[in-house]
């Protein structure tokens, strides 16, 4: 299993996940030209792609779909709940249903259930040939329940939105403020650590920090948080907004 970022941030966010043939697409909120650039950087091309899995439908996640849509075959992955929200854009034809548990040819993806502030948001757990990634941005928290199905993976990605100080002393105004910090907010850099502690074990060997906000937090805070809790042997990878991270396999 090969992972890499594409582009996260508040501005638009994109993963790639690559597991032999089968290669996804985790959200799409790039434009088409800088998603083809990105992608001929690890020699793979549009055609090259299985699908799109989508988290949720606010537009830094899926501002690139109408584009995609138009210029592509590719099938669009959700569960059928967030259709709702996508059917103004993602003709039914150009849908693929999925439910809690899933299988791709060799692929098993699971959902996970998040907290934002949409009708329907998911994490994904990704599984192929004995290796296993968690993929969950934009939530508020991370339900206590799910925490030992998640524990000891070999990859993860999670947000590591803000930190609390900056987001406090920082431009949002109040409402704004309280809407990041809530239950269907973001993860802060100290929540993210907390479940860190919990959930990365032996076999863990990256994790990729990413949603970081651009006003409210900095890649060194983010850094120093978390190498407070991991240990020297899992490397951390900070994604950021601009470009894409290094590809990674496990």
């Amino acid at each position: 299993m090969k992972f890499e970022t594409l582009a996260s941030g508040s501005k638009g966010n994109c993963s790639i996940v690559i597991c032999n043939n089968i290669k996804l697409l985790i959200d799409i909120g790039i434009s088409f030209p800088t998603l083809k650039a990105r992608l001929e950087k690890i020699d793979i091309s549009i055609n090259d792609l299985t699908g799109i899995l989508i988290s949720h439908s606010h537009s830094d996640h899926i501002k690139g779909l109408q584009s995609i849509i138009k210029k592509t075959n590719l099938k669009i992955l959700i569960p059928e709940k967030m259709y709702e929200e996508l059917q103004n854009i993602v003709p039914k034809n150009r849908v693929i249903f999925i439910k809690d548990k899933n299988k791709l040819t060799n692929v098993n993806i699971e959902l996970i259930h998040t907290s934002h502030d949409v009708p329907c948001s998911v994490g994904f757990m990704i599984t192929y040939d004995g290796k296993t990634l968690v993929h969950i941005t934009d939530t508020g928290y991370i339900n206590k329940k799910i925490l030992p199905k998640i524990t000891d993976k070999d990859l993860y990605l999670i947000e590591s939105n803000h930190d609390e100080e900056m987001l406090m002393n920082g431009p949002y105004p109040p409402f704004l403020k309280q809407r990041v910090v809530g239950d269907e907010g973001h993860l802060s850099n100290r929540q993210t650590c907390e479940y860190l502690k919990q959930i990365v074990g032996k076999n863990t060997k990256y994790v990729f920090l990413a949603h970081i906000s651009e006003k409210n937090n900095t890649h060194e805070l983010v850094l120093k948080e978390a190498e407070k809790v991991l240990k020297k042997d899992v490397e951390i990878v900070i994604a950021t907004q601009d470009e894409e991270s290094k590809l990674v396999e496990v």
